[in-house]
């Protein structure tokens, strides 16, 4: 038995991994992110433009449908973390397939070879998804849990900003070229094999092993607590409003770049934001979900919703396309905040929610509902073809003001 004094170290030696992983994962994810550096990828090889509108849904909901299957078997597994470094050196691979495609291949089959290694890297972040928050929920204190997510976040915009500002420096020499892009992806499959080495050494307590029973269908029994637990319910029900926050993300890039011809400048200028997004804000977001991870989601997705009608009525009360273009960018920045008080907010609720194999259950059942609601919501897209880009972000925003009026409706926890 450890004294006092040996808990603590244990302690604050398990949440340093934990936000040093994390903090890798999320900077190798700004290499690969499907809002940004990936469709100015796919549209420099020349990839047909409807691959481009895949990618969120893709990385989205590819890493969220398995999981009720990957929790059916995590049950069994007394000692966590190995799922979560099983899925970091999948991914790692799946980075490299991107950047043999990126380097060997052009045009739809570039394209299309992207998209598949994107497909199996999501689902292996399911692995990460699902372990990180049954070894978060084990191995930190409640009142700490949320500034973990925090400062991994906070950190990994302190690199993202120095990535953008080499690329705005260079841009001229990056202008339709994709050479860059492979170091950057040699970079990231490091990172995330970096990540699983310290992850492994996080000092887990044993789970309590249990048979949730050997038929497949059995895997779906868990679905019954959206039926028999009201709060949880409730939840589920305003993240899936709140999905239009992420999915709106990649039009602010898209109209932006038709207003711009330099597509590697305002790369850039996006990758900025969302770094100094991420630094500047994750940890009042993580303090503030100790506090209360409600009001968090209330007031980022508020925040969300508004950043979107402003946009919306830029674009069509001015024509200055320099201007429209540097107004983009910042409200993108704005989202780009509210969006990670929206990630930080919800995965801290429902860390706290529940405790042990209640809390498996829960992360497994909520992102399986949510990775069908996605695709399904993905399909909002389809109104491209008969409103502009810019109502159409006015459409999510809308559809994200409807999740504060459920998050109203829930607990302090």
């Amino acid at each position: 038995m450890l004294d006092k004094e040996e808990e603590k170290k244990v302690d604050r030696a398990n949440i340093f991994k934990q936000i040093f992983s994390q903090f890798l994962i999320n900077f190798g994810d700004v290499l690969i992110n499907p809002k940004v550096t990936l469709p100015w990828l796919l549209q420099s090889l020349g990839a047909p433009l409807y691959l481009l509108g895949w990618l969120v849904p893709i990385r989205e909901s590819g890493s969220l449908l398995p999981q009720l299957v990957i929790a059916h078997f995590i049950y069994k597994v007394k000692v966590r973390k190995w799922v979560w470094v099983l899925g970091s050196l999948i991914q790692s691979l799946c980075v490299v397939v991107i950047g043999c495609a990126a380097l060997l291949l052009d045009g739809a089959s570039a394209g299309w070879v992207i998209i598949a290694a994107l497909i199996v890297f999501s689902v292996a972040r399911g692995l990460n998804s699902v372990a990180s928050k049954d070894v978060l929920g084990k191995t930190v204190v409640k009142n700490k849990r949320g500034r973990v997510s925090g400062w991994s976040s906070s950190a990994s915009g302190f690199i993202t900003i120095g990535i953008a500002v080499c690329t705005l420096f260079f841009f001229e020499s990056f202008q339709g070229n994709v050479s860059f892009y492979i170091w950057g992806i040699v970079a990231a499959t490091l990172v995330w094999l970096v990540a699983a080495l310290i992850y492994s050494f996080v000092q887990e307590p044993l789970s309590d092993v249990e048979d949730k029973g050997r038929n497949f269908i059995d895997v779906f029994g868990e679905l019954s607590l959206l039926r028999t637990d009201s709060v949880f319910r409730e939840f589920v029900i305003a993240r899936s409003f709140f999905l239009c926050a992420a999915l709106s993300a990649p039009y602010y890039v898209l109209i932006a770049q038709q207003r711009s011809e330099n597509g590697v400048l305002i790369l850039g200028l996006f990758i900025l934001a969302s770094g100094l997004a991420s630094l500047l804000s994750s940890p009042f977001w993580g303090l503030f979900s100790d506090y209360s991870s409600r009001k968090v989601m209330m007031v980022s997705s508020l925040l969300s919703a508004f950043t979107g009608v402003v946009l919306f009525l830029t674009v069509k009360l001015f024509s200055e396309e320099v201007f429209v273009t540097w107004i983009i960018v910042i409200l993108y920045f704005v989202l780009s905040i509210a969006h990670q008080g929206v990630r930080i907010g919800r995965k801290t609720y429902l860390v706290n929610l529940g405790e042990g194999n209640k809390r498996t259950s829960y992360v497994s059942v909520s992102n399986t509902i949510i990775g069908f609601i996605l695709l399904a919501m993905s399909s909002i897209s389809l109104l491209t073809y008969s409103i502009s880009l810019a109502s159409l972000v006015l459409v999510f925003s809308v559809i994200t003001l409807a999740g504060v009026f459920v998050v109203i409706r829930l607990p302090e926890i």
